[in-house]
């Protein structure tokens, strides 16, 4: 899809006070996520390679359950990210991180897809640039690795929880804006209430695209559609890499959803 154009760092503000406040819509995103359950299970298969699942800021592996589950129940070797609470980049965590990929790589004999939700994107595009071959694909989730680093509404708990500024992180902000060598997508939504979504737009690349979805936040890794693409995403052959083709799969979501009643 197309690239949506950037905006000046200086003129990216963290989101409104009204789209704060519709991340209280979350709850209902889990709710459509068990009545889309029949319809989730007919997303394209996968084919059995390791996908390491990093939690957002202040979360931990219990908030990707479901996320996992569903990547179980699709066909993939879903494992968490086992580094506890996300308290922000610290000193061995992305190498312990990379350390991990290249196990489930070396175990399995399968590149490692990488799914990062909020913060925990930064950790897997990251990882993704320390893996080299270990690397398959790179998927995040309202991630904000662009524009000004205090363009949301979650700066504050970050430099609480880390004990570090926003804006003096381990990892220069030019590199997190950087890329991995991989196939990477980022899924946003434009009302997403605490990352201002222009700070989640990849650069062009022959490698990279923007998916836009219609959800919040905190509900971005069980919201139905944010999981209609990353299944597609992943089913991806890196080696015949295609850009997500919404109409494509709008049609596929028409043809494959729960019967309608007689």
């Amino acid at each position: 899809m197309p690239f949506a154009a950037a905006a000046a760092p200086q003129e990216i503000k963290p989101p409104s006070a009204l789209l704060l406040l519709l991340e209280a819509r979350a709850p209902w995103e889990l709710a459509a996520l068990w009545f889309a359950s029949p319809w989730l299970r007919k997303l394209p298969r996968g084919d059995g390679h390791p996908v390491l699942v990093f939690p957002g800021l202040a979360a931990n592996d219990a908030s990707t359950i479901p996320l996992r589950q569903i990547l179980t129940t699709l066909g993939y070797s879903a494992h968490p990210w086992a580094n506890g609470f996300n308290r922000g980049p610290r000193a061995g965590v992305v190498e312990a991180c990379a350390d991990l990929a290249r196990k489930l790589h070396a175990d399995s004999g399968r590149k490692v897809s990488l799914v990062g939700w909020s913060l925990g994107g930064l950790y897997a595009r990251e990882v993704a640039k320390l893996c080299g071959d270990a690397a398959r694909c790179v998927v995040t989730l309202g991630t904000p690795f662009a524009g000004p680093p205090k363009a949301n509404n979650a700066w504050r708990i970050y430099e609480l929880l880390s004990g570090q500024k926003i804006d003096a992180t381990q990892v220069p902000r030019a590199q997190l804006e950087v890329a991995p060598p991989v196939p990477t997508t980022s899924i946003y939504s434009r009302s997403d209430g605490i990352v201002a979504w222009r700070c989640s737009l990849n650069e062009a690349a022959p490698h990279t695209e923007n998916i836009e979805v219609v959800a919040s936040h905190v509900g971005l890794g069980v919201n139905p559609l944010a999981l209609l693409a990353l299944a597609d995403r992943l089913a991806q052959d890196p080696a015949h890499w295609r850009r997500f083709d919404r109409p494509a799969a709008l049609r596929w979501l028409m043809k494959h959803g729960p019967a309608r009643p007689a």
